[in-house]
């Protein structure tokens, strides 16, 4: 009825749905072929076989009224009604063929139908409309269109031989019948209501299950009118079900409109040789597009709970509109079979032969058989399978050493290559430049000295730059990297190290990338104990001297005295004729700097100091820290090669990939040679201070190299932490028996000053109490500090840093107290005192006096009270006392009750009597020695 029918889908359906479900009175089979050499019996009304066995002349006489053999009524005037008897006898039968269970399995399929259900029930109710209407034109028009028929006796007959065969070849022509507007001619125009009259028998038809699929092929015919009535006579009972094979269906569709358009001519009848034998009505065509909606509804749902092959299969025919339209193509189902089969196979492991590929698999000392496997590209099942025919059970996590995987390897048919852990470091550090290719390189100095004499400031003055008024307290917290030039052209890169005592590593770590040390001695302060340590620093790095005597400018300095006091310490100046060359300056007043830059120059010239700029750049973390918006940055002084941005450094257990470096002015620079301090940005987290760095090829590489070392740092730290033996762990459990430790958590602005901290606070620890650092690490406070150091009872201490304003809210929810601190020596003493605090008090005896007891007397309320003279010292009251009896201790209590006579006193001195008694003690006898003494608690110290 309408171009929005759905002809791929309906036709199968509806003519698949209506064998299956059919049920007709009359028996009578017939099997109908399928492609693929599929067939299947069909029950069928005998009238139909009857009528199909007929001669194909008499045939096409029936078939000729198929169109106008409801016009054959007429001629048959007086059997008139019988024709339209065959047509509601017809109707009823088609309601017994269509079962209630039959319309509950469509209404079902039509609500699964979703979107598309609306729509079809509309289709459906407009179809039902127009094919009353049409039927009751047929009925109108019966008896003049019966007089007009040739054979009045086979027109009861014929319709109901069309539409019972047909039923069984139906799905193609319900696609024709689709697009074919028959409908239009047969409301429109009186020869399509002599149409409608032939049709009617077949309308009732229509109704039934069976019928459904025949009227699929009428309904092709049913546009043309005549024409397919008279081609049906040649057609034999075989000849019938042929068009079920999926040949013609492409043939007639497409000339469908026209000849549905051309519905009451004659010309059409001799397009259609094949279906003449089914009447086709225009009415019918609206009952057939009527049945294939509901063909389509109810068919569906049960093909599709049922199969999940191939459609087209189930159609049988291939029309233009399937092969034009392949979005609901799928594949056959031998396809499916051979991809299950295969599918079955791989899940089995049973795959298909390939060529076996040796390898050469590199075993480190230690690897799990995942990894190994992975290496060898073999399944770890089987590696596991091996060794459980080698009697060793094994899960696929498992670590197997190297002399297991190398067996396995060789038994696998592969190479093996044994490699230490250690190798992955082979390179890191490139070999010896060879000497054409060196050039000469600025000199790396060192300024160290005691505190608070004066090397920042004499650095101040060379840099003619003001770094003393950032550091807090005057006191220099990490290590400054810069590069200065003289007034002759020539460059001298700086190191700063701190004075304090807290920080001798970083004087260390100053010492051993330097080339010169410029030991600072005040003159006016001589030698002191940092003094000294630098000196040793110096010559364990083998590294040459340079004495700067500073602050010459004050009233009391002495620079002899710092000579004299130099040579106890096996240093001894040019001036006293030695080696160590000495400058007296004056920082504060600008005295000498050029004399000092000259002895430099001096130095470094003689030293040849040289390095290759074109490789790899190397050198050494001077110092790290974390800051915000810039991440992990690392102080680092280039020692040979060339540091680009861009470059993938490693330092340490960090690595990353240069995103900028900022020379010591805070510019900004491409690249960094021998001799330059930069800061790096780009680490992935904070190196420590000392690492040494070095670029690296790829990521891979630096991944490696860092996976390493974490490695065995987190190791190192494992066995350190628990003890070995019992033994071990006895001793362990006896030294922190008793002992009192202090959580703390650090958070500070460089790693550097974190290490100073970390030692000097671990140099504080006693055998009765300790330091214990919860955490430590670079950057500000965060939550997760507080959080920590709730649970561990610890406080947290910030050196140079602060806490954000998550971590302060959840400091003063929870109770946590933060320190911040920009001078070391202030933490340090902070914590020294909170130690104390924990330390047990120390308790002393002052001895008052001692008094004999006389008598003792028994007083009501009171109890015995003892008179006493006092023969040594004096008796306090609320004194301490013990009570000695034969020069043994039999009770320490307290006096409850001093009189001297009948009044209470305080004190009684040597000599007088007076009366005691103890405080819930009551076995007092003549002749006890009273010790009275006091206790006092003397609070300690570290």
């Amino acid at each position: 009825m309408t171009d929005t029918k759905d002809s791929t889908d309906k036709t199968i359906r509806g003519g698949r749905k209506q064998l299956s479900l059919q049920r007709t009175v009359e028996s009578g089979h017939v099997r109908q072929s399928f492609s693929h050499g599929r067939s299947k019996a069909v029950v069928v009304e005998k009238r139909k076989s009857r009528k199909l066995a007929t001669p194909g002349q008499q045939g096409a006489e029936e078939i000729t009224p198929a169109t106008p053999q409801q016009p054959a009524a007429p001629v048959a005037r007086k059997p008139a009604s019988a024709p339209p008897r065959p047509a509601p006898s017809a109707d009823t039968a088609s309601g017994d063929k269509l079962s209630s269970s039959e319309v509950e399995a469509r209404q079902r399929a039509l609500q699964a139908a979703k979107a598309a259900q609306d729509a079809e029930e509309a289709e459906r109710k407009a179809r039902e409309e127009s094919q009353a209407k049409a039927e009751k034109e047929s009925e109108a028009a019966k008896e003049p269109v019966a007089e007009k028929s040739e054979q009045p006796t086979a027109a009861p007959e014929a319709p109901p031989e069309p539409v019972e065969v047909a039923a069984e070849p139906a799905p193609p022509a319900v696609e024709e019948v689709k697009s074919a507007p028959a409908p239009e001619p047969a409301k429109s125009a009186p020869p399509a209501r002599e149409q409608p009259r032939a049709k009617s028998p077949a309308a009732p038809a229509r109704k039934g299950d069976g019928p459904q699929r025949g009227e699929g092929r009428p309904s092709g015919r049913s546009s043309e009118g005549d024409a397919p009535a008279r081609q049906r006579a040649p057609r034999s009972l075989d000849t019938q079900f042929q068009p079920r094979e999926r040949g013609k269906p492409k043939e007639i569709r497409l000339p469908g409109p026209p000849r549905g358009q051309a519905d009451g001519g004659d010309e059409p009848i001799v397009a259609k040789p094949q279906r003449a034998q089914r009447p086709a009505p225009a009415p019918q065509q609206q009952q057939m597009e009527d049945e294939d909606g509901r063909n389509k509804r109810g068919g569906k749902p049960s093909r599709t709970a049922t199969r999940t092959g191939d459609e087209r299969r189930e159609r049988g025919k291939l029309t233009v509109d399937q092969l034009l339209n392949r979005e609901n193509r799928e594949r056959s189902l031998a396809s499916l079979k051979r991809k299950r089969e295969r599918e079955k196979l791989k899940a089995m492991g049973i795959a298909q032969p390939r060529e076996k590929i040796a390898r050469e698999v590199i075993i480190p000392e230690v690897i799990t058989i995942q990894e190994l496997a992975n290496r060898m590209a073999e399944r770890a099942v089987d590696l596991i399978k091996y060794l459980m025919k080698q009697g060793e059970m094994h899960k696929i996590n498992d670590v197997i050493d190297a002399d297991t995987a190398e067996l396995l390897v060789s038994e696998f048919g592969h190479t093996s290559k044994r490699v230490s852990e250690a190798d992955v470091e082979e390179g890191f550090i490139g070999e010896t430049d060879a000497d054409e290719t060196l050039v000469q390189r600025a000199p790396v100095v060192t300024i160290m000295g005691h505190v608070d004499h004066g090397k920042t400031s004499l650095l101040d003055a060379i840099r003619k730059a003001n770094v003393v008024s950032g550091e807090a307290g005057g006191i220099t917290q990490h290590i400054g990297a810069y590069q200065v030039e003289t007034g002759s052209g020539q460059k001298i890169t700086f190191i700063d190290t701190p004075g304090h005592a807290a920080f001798t590593a970083m004087r260390a770590r100053g010492a051993k990338v330097t080339d010169i040390v410029v030991l600072v001695v005040a003159a006016d302060d001589g030698v002191m104990p940092q003094t000294i340590e630098a000196i040793n620093h110096a010559k364990a790095a083998d590294v040459p001297m340079i004495v700067a005597i500073n602050k010459i400018d004050k009233p009391q300095a002495d620079p002899n005295r710092v000579r004299t006091e130099l040579l106890q310490h096996e240093v001894v100046v040019e001036t006293m004729s030695g080696e160590t060359l000495e400058v007296e300056v004056s920082a504060l007043k600008q005295m000498n700097l050029d004399k000092l830059l000259e002895a430099i120059a001096l130095q470094a010239e003689i030293l040849d100091l040289k390095a290759n700029p074109e490789r790899n750049a190397e050198g050494i973390v001077i110092e790290a820290k974390l800051e915000r918006g810039r991440g992990p940055v690392g102080t680092v002084l280039v020692q040979r090669g060339t540091l680009a941005v861009g470059d993938i450094v490693v330092a340490g257990t960090a690595w990353g990939r240069v995103r900028a470096l900022i020379d010591d002015r805070g510019k900004n620079v491409a690249k960094a040679g021998p001799s330059v301090p930069v800061e790096v940005l780009g680490f992935d987290a904070a190196p420590e201070a000392g690492d040494q760095f070095a670029v690296v090829e790829n990521e891979a590489r630096a991944r490696e190299i860092t996976d390493y070392r974490v490695r065995k740092r987190r190791e190192k730290l494992g066995s350190a932490g628990s003890p070995r033996t019992l033994e071990q762990m006895m001793q362990t459990l006896k030294d922190e028996a008793g002992k009192k430790e202090f959580p703390l958590v650090i958070k500070g602005d460089v790693q550097g000053s974190i290490e100073a901290i970390a030692g000097a606070l671990k140099k504080m620890g006693t055998d009765e109490v300790e330091a214990r650092i919860v955490h430590s690490g670079v950057g500000g406070i965060t939550e997760s500090d507080v959080v920590l150091a709730n649970a561990s009872n610890a406080v947290i201490f910030g050196f140079n840093v602060r806490a954000n304003a998550q971590a302060k809210q959840a400091a003063d929810s929870q109770g946590v107290e933060i320190r911040y601190y920009n001078i070391i020596y202030d933490l340090v003493d902070d914590v020294k005192a909170a130690m104390s605090g924990l330390l047990e008090p120390t308790i002393r005896e002052i001895f008052l006096g001692n008094a004999e007891i006389l008598q003792v007397f028994n007083i009501t309320k009171v109890g015995k009270v003892a008179g006493c003279r006092v023969t040594e010292g004096k008796v306090e009251r609320g004194a301490k006392v013990r009570l000695i009896r034969d020069n043994v201790v039999i009770h320490e209590g307290s006096l409850s009750i001093l009189k001297r006579f009948k009044d209470d006193v305080k004190e009684v001195p040597v000599g007088q009597e007076c009366g005691m008694s103890f405080a819930n003690y009551q076995d007092l006898r003549e002749g006890d020695v009273i010790e009275c003494f006091q206790v006092e608690t003397l609070a300690r110290t570290l």
